[in-house]
Formats: structure tokens, sequence, C-alpha cells
């Protein structure tokens, strides 16, 4: 995966009104009218950001008459997923290290207690 590509789905889920419009696409497809009425906005305001998560592969449009739904694709949620679990075992890792240390800690506090 090319970090252009997951430059574009950080840049699409920057935006507040994005994620919330991804979270509806979680329960199904949906039209633009749809997807708007949370919204004070526009129906050409949310067309543009309709187009930012195309552009960045989250949401594929489809064509049925005039009507053109709206559905998820999580596959760039992946590659997210897989970039950040490398941050989630660097955690992991320094947690584990603090727990180690506060043990250590706590049972030198018991020895010197038990010295007095």
């Amino acid at each position: 995966m090319s970090s252009d590509r997951l430059s574009a789905t950080f840049a699409a889920l920057a935006d507040p009104t994005r994620r919330a419009i991804l979270a509806h696409l979680t329960k199904g497809e949906a039209s633009v009218t749809e997807l708007a009425k949370p919204f004070e906005m526009s129906l050409p305001a949310i067309s543009k950001h309709l187009k930012v998560l195309e552009r960045a592969g989250l949401i594929v449009r489809g064509r049925e008459a005039q009507w053109r739904p709206c559905q998820l694709n999580a596959e760039p949620l992946k590659d997210v997923e897989d970039w950040l679990e490398q941050y989630r075992q660097f955690w992991e890792e320094s947690f584990d290290r603090l727990d180690d240390y506060l043990h250590e800690l706590q049972t030198q506090e018991k020895q010197d207690g038990q010295q007095e």
C-alpha cells in the first residue's frame, strides 16, 4: 500500500462530517439526500464530502436511474489498521515495561518496610 493512499485515507477521516457519513454507511447504502439529513449543509456541500471519501476509496457510488446510492468500502480502513498495529505493539510493550517497573518498585517498598 502506498503512503499516498494512506494519506488520502487519513485526510478523508480528518473531517467529523465525513466520519459521520461513514458511520451512517455502516448501516447500509444511502442516497446523498439521506446522508445530508443530519447535517445543516447543502446537497452540493455533502457531495463535496462524498467526493473526498470516494477519492480515498472509502465509498463507492452506484447509479440506479437518477438515484446514486453510496456504499461503504472498508478496505482502506484495513490499511489504516495495519499501519496503526505497529504503534499498538509499541504501546503494549511500553505498558508492559512500566508494569514491570511498578511491580519492582512495590516489591522494593515491601522489602524496605520489612527491614524497618
